[in-house]
């Protein structure tokens, strides 16, 4: 796909990859071989019909293309951009064993465009009796594919949204250069069509209880509410100025738009030399930003090596191409600072990889002695999330598992609290933007199941 040269893209938060044009798209579209097996819809987890939109791009019908997508995929431009499609649909396409896989993703995102730029809403708002009120909780996209499900089978369903705005990681999490916020709020309205009622604001555990809900008719609740509590090393020099879990780092440049400063008041000073520890998708995702708010020099400091990292690929051969720096087999042990506060040193060791750990991973092993300094103005510490207590210690008798996440039946997504149902990364921690719909789909498959007896 063409896409931003490197050395362009590090100056914006455009969109780098340009999408495919109708020519591209039908051509790609055309080396689809209608497998009678379709292994590629096995492979999704919301079980989008794929050789059908696919054929519909083949035969110019791009209307039929973005409705086929939308029975089951209530996101589908999103899921074009940032859905790790390579170990899902296009892992197991025919042709994968051949050579290259159809890009599935890429005509995804090419139907969600066209659809955007050329038709009304093919959503239709449900009518008639409603079902039942059911109260979902985080407006992310495990929230809004429940709820929105939800609503086409006729059910009151309302989303109870902590920020300001809709989306969650996608809002909050995923920089403008790899999704854009317009198409985040086209598709979030798109679900607003079917009937679901997004109330903004709102911190269910301190404004309302489920309790309460409950008291005012609510017949079933789901709980998505993500993986927001972000780790620490625990290392010393963590409290120095300079210092940001990745989601504090992101929310900033991505919700409060630090990078229009000064059209926006929420500006990020990152300094000449940025690290950032990790090496998933939000490690690089935090990098890239990094280099694009002015910094010289960006590294990843990874304790594992290339192989071991978490990230999708396409992010890894981007910050490679836009310059930043890989620091493998190394850890952090130390944060220096000065007398004012600030950061000025990443004290690290180097590893080998020692025994495969409960990860499946080989186990990084610090060699003694291999002590060394890195310059720095600026730490960025994303090496995962976990679940914020502050809804969680409000409902008594909720079963948590032992990191502290919401022991919800993997089948049903039922807690042990009948009327609860819970999904996302409140369950699984964090995962991928795919798996979280799928998440809601199931759940509200069996909602309904559960309210209608």
């Amino acid at each position: 796909m063409r896409e931003q040269d490197p050395k362009e893209r590090i100056k914006n938060f455009g969109e780098v990859p340009y999408g495919y044009n109708k020519e591209e798209a039908v051509a790609e579209a055309s080396r689809c071989l209608q497998c009678k097996t379709a292994p590629c819809v096995g492979g999704c987890p919301v079980e989008i019909d794929i050789p059908g939109f696919i054929l519909a791009i083949k035969e110019e019908r791009f209307s039929d293309a973005i409705s086929i997508i939308k029975r089951t995929n209530n996101l589908p431009a999103v899921c074009g951009r940032v859905c790790p499609q390579e170990d899902q649909c296009e892992k197991v396409c025919v042709l994968a064993h051949k050579g290259d896989p159809v890009n599935i993703g890429s005509l995804e995102r090419f139907a969600a465009d066209w659809y955007r730029e050329n038709g009304d809403s093919c959503e239709t708002k449900t009518l008639g009796v409603k079902a039942g009120k059911v109260a979902v909780i985080g407006a992310g996209p495990a929230g809004l594919t429940c709820a929105s499900d939800l609503a086409r089978m006729g059910y009151d369903a309302t989303v109870f949204e902590a920020l300001h705005k809709p989306g969650g990681v996608l809002t909050y999490g995923i920089p403008e250069f790899r999704l854009p916020k317009d198409i985040v709020m086209k598709e979030v309205a798109d679900i607003e069509v079917t009937g679901v009622e997004i109330k903004y604001n709102y911190i269910i555990g301190k404004i309302k209880t489920i309790d309460t809900l409950r008291d005012e008719g609510y017949k079933a609740f789901f709980i998505a509410s993500g993986a927001g509590l972000p780790y620490f090393m625990n290392i010393p020099g963590e409290n120095y100025n300079g210092v940001y879990s990745a989601n504090e780092f992101l929310t900033r440049v991505n919700l409060m738009k630090a990078y229009k400063f000064p059209e926006y008041d929420t500006p990020i000073n990152v300094g000449k030399k940025v690290a950032v520890v990790g090496a998933g998708n939000v490690a690089m995702d935090s990098a890239r930003s990094a280099l694009r708010l002015g910094a010289e020099k960006v590294y990843i400091v990874y304790r594992r090596t290339e192989k071991e990292m978490p990230a999708r690929i396409d992010e890894i051969h981007h910050a490679e191409q836009e310059g930043i720096e890989f620091h493998l087999l190394t850890s952090p042990v130390e944060i220096v600072g000065d007398e004012t506060g600030e950061v000025k040193k990443l004290i690290c060791l180097k590893n080998e990889l020692g025994e495969p750990d409960s990860s499946g991973r080989r186990r990084p092993v610090a060699i003694e002695g291999s002590e060394f300094e890195l310059e720095m103005d600026t730490v960025i510490i994303a090496i995962g999330n976990g679940p914020n207590p502050v809804l969680l210690e409000t409902i008594e008798g909720l079963n948590l598992n032992k990191w502290g996440n919401i022991d919800a039946d993997e089948n049903t997504c039922q807690t042990n609290i009948e009327d609860i149902f819970a999904g996302g990364d409140i369950v699984t921690g964090a995962a991928t933007v795919i798996a979280a719909m799928g998440a809601g789909k199931h759940a509200a498959k069996n909602i309904d199941k559960y309210i209608r007896g």
